[in-house]
């Protein structure tokens, strides 16, 4: 019997004599372990609190990441922010600091996240790394500070599932679309617990930037993690940022499944979550909500074929009056590649506000918050009642936001 993606990744970062089966408990080997600025302090104050000096096992595999609160908003924040810096000064862990992004993003710019690498981070959406065929994992706090210590965890192999996705599509569509479709297809638990690959045609044909915002919603399935075969361009970009060789791991002909699913999406078109559940997922035509506000950005949909998405509607146009837009790159690289691009401009133009690079509306005190019934439509990945302001939230992809802030509605008549 063959071996999954997971148990192959396992399997080279644990002494175990065997290779890991699903319900086995290993301890796993940390390629990559991050704090970001929410959680940061506490793993520093765990740290501090359990062990007696030598708090890094190997700081050139540790980082501090600041991207919820970017600058800080509150003292708090920047207070947290700056035990982080100190920390870090004394044991010579890098900080990629608040003009930087998106932790993941940035780690996946870096090369510090590469196929078959291990990392995990005070981070639930650091399975977004399955995009380029590595294992990632958010953990708490005090998980966070033992690898900080130790670099390993404790880990139970989880199942895996196959989902493949057949037919393509001949309409308009996007990764966002194909995720939510997904998503509404087997709800906001089907994966729960297990390590899912994902398969297809339409699959194998979204670039870096798609296979993100598969990845990143992953959480939203109930998955541990969503992995992405990767391709040749894949492959080119993460040897390019990691500067060597890197080493994909892909699934064996006859893997064992404890699941396997097709879905046809051969008949995708824009789709939307409405409020309250990810998984609420309805055909953008079957709608007429007025809107107040769009925010595009997120871990989901921050990077630049995303920004581009949505300037390629807006250009030549201005968003309709008494609607907001809201634009936040998920890096500074994606940021100063919009500046090059022309997409900025052409943003600015139709009338966006864009801000730094960072999280945005996903973190409280960020661009993207909603006020009593405001409705909005987002690009990011959750709409739970409060997770964005006591307004509604729609999730959408960016072309789907940016044509609702044109006609200061989502559906209906254009």
């Amino acid at each position: 019997m063959g071996n999954t993606v997971l148990e192959k990744i396992f399997a080279r970062h644990s002494s175990d004599d065997a290779a890991p089966e699903p319900g086995d408990v290993i301890w796993l080997d940390v390629d990559l372990r991050t704090a970001r600025d929410f959680g940061g302090a506490s793993v520093v104050k765990h740290l501090k609190r359990n062990y007696d000096g030598d708090y890094v096992a190997d700081p050139d595999k540790t980082a501090f990441t600041f991207d919820c609160n970017a600058p800080a908003k509150t003292p708090e924040y920047a207070d947290n922010q700056h035990i982080c810096r100190r920390f870090a000064r004394d044991t010579g862990v890098p900080v990629y600091d608040v003009d930087q992004g998106i932790g993941t993003h940035v780690m996946l710019e870096q090369g510090r996240i590469a196929p078959g690498v291990t990392a995990v981070g005070t981070d639930s959406h650091y399975n977004i790394v399955g995009a380029v065929g590595a294992f990632g994992q958010g953990m708490g706090d005090m998980d966070i500070a033992f690898t900080f210590k130790t670099g390993r965890t404790w880990f139970e192999v989880p199942e895996s599932m196959k989902i493949t996705l057949t037919g393509m599509p001949d309409g308009e569509w996007s990764a966002k679309d194909l995720t939510l479709k997904v998503l509404g297809e087997i709800g906001s638990t089907g994966a729960l617990g297990k390590a899912v690959e994902f398969e297809g045609d339409v699959v194998e044909q979204l670039g870096l930037a798609g296979r993100i915002t598969l990845s990143s919603m992953m959480t939203e399935m109930g998955g541990i993690i969503g992995f992405i075969q990767p391709n040749n361009e894949v492959l080119r970009f993460c040897r390019e940022r990691s500067g060597g060789d890197v080493q994909p791991v892909y699934a064996d002909d006859d893997a064992a499944y404890s699941e396997e699913i097709e879905i046809d999406v051969s008949d995708l078109e824009p789709l939307v979550a409405a409020p309250y559940s990810p998984a609420n997922v309805k055909p953008v035509s079957e709608l007429n909500i007025p809107v107040d506000t769009v925010f595009i950005g997120s871990c989901t949909n921050g990077r630049l074929e995303d920004m581009q998405a949505a300037a390629d509607v807006l250009r030549g146009n201005h968003i309709a009056e008494g609607v907001t837009a809201k634009v936040v790159p998920a890096t500074r690289e994606v940021w100063e590649r919009m500046l090059q691009s022309g997409a900025l401009r052409e943003l600015h133009e139709a009338g966006a506000l864009i801000s730094n690079p960072g999280c945005g509306g996903c973190a409280s005190g960020q661009i993207g918050m909603t006020g009593r019934h405001e409705v909005q439509v987002s690009t990011s990945n959750r709409n739970f009642k409060g997770k964005q302001g006591p307004g509604e939230t729609y999730l959408a992809s960016p072309a789907t936001a940016a044509r609702a802030a044109l006609a200061g509605h989502l559906g209906g008549a254009a």
